[in-house]
């Protein structure tokens, strides 16, 4: 059976993707905690590679991760620079629950409704998830709030293909029947309902210009 070393090796011979110290930055590392047990997601251009910590703390084995999943091999630090890049890492992780842990695989809404005035209820699992046009439209407000409402956390897109998916979900949007005896929703009754997620902030200011990908 192939080492982690060994594999890395076999696939760099077959002409993969190496990437440099200043071509890999992840978008982000996230903590999940409970059950027992811990789990990190390693944010990277649009994947999510889930790792524990100990495959996280051995290098062989986070390059042979990111490199199945990701398709792209991460550079080869020192053992000491990397221990200490990993260390760094896990300090500055984002820490959510684990029921929280996001499911991302085959997501797909279950029904977009306009309500008019620039208002939207996005379906999921049996829950409603209020929206103005604008934080539809914008990927990074509309993955912040199916995580905060839907506790799942869609995947990234291409800003392009998230335009376009969006475009299509709008184009066939349903629409609300007017409902006897609904109380008139007044836009800043509706924006009242949309509180940003604690503890969000602006994604540039926390990730700095080195970050490659950037979140939705």
């Amino acid at each position: 059976m192939l080492t982690d070393s060994q594999y890395i090796l076999g696939r760099i011979s077959q002409g993969c993707v190496t990437l440099s110290e200043d071509e890999f930055a992840i978008d982000r590392l996230v903590k999940y905690f409970g059950n027992g047990r811990i789990r990190w997601h390693v944010e990277f251009r649009g994947h999510r590679i889930e790792l524990a910590t100990g495959q996280l703390k051995k290098q062989p084995t986070f390059r042979r991760k990111i490199l199945e999943q990701a398709g792209v091999l991460p550079p080869q630090r020192t053992g000491t620079d990397y221990r200490r890049w990993a260390l760094d890492l896990r300090k500055n992780a984002v820490e959510l629950p684990w029921r929280d842990r996001p499911v991302d695989v085959g997501f797909a809404i279950d029904r977009l409704t306009s309500h008019g005035d620039e208002r939207w209820t996005v379906e999921y699992r049996g829950k409603a998830i209020k929206f103005t046009t604008t934080k539809l439209r914008r990927q990074v407000s509309f993955r912040k709030r199916m995580l905060a409402k839907a506790k799942v956390l869609p995947p990234q897109l291409d800003q392009v293909a998230y335009r376009k998916w969006m475009d299509w979900l709008i184009r066939n949007a349903t629409e609300a029947a007017p409902q006897a005896g609904d109380a008139p929703m007044t836009e800043k009754s509706w924006l009242d309902d949309l509180p940003e997620l604690a503890g969000w902030q602006n994604e540039a200011l926390l990730k700095g210009p080195a970050s490659g990908g950037g979140n939705i």
